[in-house]
């Protein structure tokens, strides 16, 4: 089963690519909710190359490392990538109006259900558009 996620954001193409691909844009952003951070990110952003980033609990409580290899990047419109586990991730860049929407659709994996995955993907998007509508 594909879910999809999106949203707009109000700022530069340019800047919405920068800020989704830089490991230090990564940390501020990569967060379903306020208890939770990203302490590191890398980024070989090429078809081959890989990403990884480390999600912790900001108690210490749990911690789980995300990441894929890019299957397809064309700079400043779309981002394929699969992840170990087989599941594929697709998100496209599309100057609308004032801004950009980004739209990922991803395969949903078997242990939580639909919604839970829907809401979590969804709240981390969000985050981002907050994050790069704030950079100076």
């Amino acid at each position: 089963m594909k879910i999809t996620i999106e949203a707009l954001a109000r700022a530069p193409i340019a800047e919405v690519w920068r800020a989704w691909n830089t490991p230090g844009d990564i940390m501020q952003w990569n967060a379903a909710s306020e208890d939770w951070h990203t302490t590191q990110s890398s980024v070989d952003l090429r078809e081959g190359g890989s990403f990884r980033s480390r999600m912790e609990a900001k108690d210490g409580s749990f911690g789980f490392d995300f990441g894929g290899t890019y299957t397809l990047v064309e700079p400043e419109r779309e981002i394929r990538y699969t992840m170990p586990d087989g599941r594929e991730v697709e998100t496209t860049f599309t100057a609308e109006g004032d801004g950009v929407r980004i739209r990922t659709v991803f395969d949903a994996e078997g242990q939580n259900p639909v919604e839970m995955q829907r809401d979590g993907w969804q709240a981390i998007l969000d985050s981002f558009v907050k994050h790069v509508e704030q950079l100076p």
